[in-house]
């Protein structure tokens, strides 16, 4: 299978492809493992798949993280190979492994910048290959060419370039004035100018931030 066939194969689900790389023996992947491919949602239609699924409709806890663990091991096992997710036991470097992609980096508010999602980027899982396949060039960080705003972006200085006030970003959401920010979604991510261009559902923004203000 090439990585053409296994992005439209992914795509049934609302998934793509993020990147994707040849592991070593400091990747923390079984040495069967050829190339690993990066799935994240496919962008502005995922949502709405996703809400169809049984995982959402029994109102699962952790209904996302549950319905990749089905959806990707599915795909695994029909290609012979294994799955991996940032979620569970164990929780796998996904951040280390999509810079190692070459299609993702980190920004100057230290979350990953991905060359086609921006910092709204979202990782539900990989697919282990035993296989090599040809992979696409590396892109070139797209922060190199930009004004930055995200560095500006956060009302209340939780998020800049000195790294991420976790409690100072929770202690605003529960603010009367930072409830709104609960829809419409971190200020940051959005303010980056690829993130603009994905037309993510409000929806979908409402849940990841509910999730994280609860966490």
């Amino acid at each position: 299978m090439t990585y053409e066939e296994l992005d439209k194969l992914v795509k049934k689900q609302k998934l793509k492809i993020l990147g994707g790389f040849f592991p070593n023996n400091n990747d923390g992947i079984p040495s069967g493992i050829k190339t690993l491919i990066l799935l994240g949602p496919d962008e502005p239609n995922f949502w709405k798949h996703f809400i169809l699924s049984p995982e959402w409709k029994k109102e699962e806890i952790n209904p996302l993280d549950m319905w990749s663990y089905r959806v990707i091991n599915e795909i695994a096992k029909n290609l012979n190979s294994l799955a991996f997710f940032p979620f569970g036991t164990p929780a796998h470097p996904f951040f280390k492994w999509a810079i190692r992609s070459g299609s993702a980096w980190q920004s100057p508010v230290s979350l990953l910048v991905h060359k086609n999602a921006g910092l709204m980027v979202s990782y539900r899982g990989a697919i282990g290959l035993p296989r090599k396949i040809t992979l696409p060039p590396k892109a070139q960080k797209p922060c190199n060419n930009c004004n930055k705003p995200c560095l500006n972006a956060c009302k209340v200085t939780a998020l800049t370039s000195k790294g991420y006030d976790v409690d100072k970003c929770k202690s605003f959401l529960n603010s009367i004035e930072g409830t709104k920010f609960l829809s419409q979604g971190c200020s940051v991510r959005l303010s980056c100018p690829i993130s603009k261009k994905i037309k993510r559902d409000p929806t979908q923004s409402e849940y990841h931030m509910s999730v994280f203000k609860a966490s």
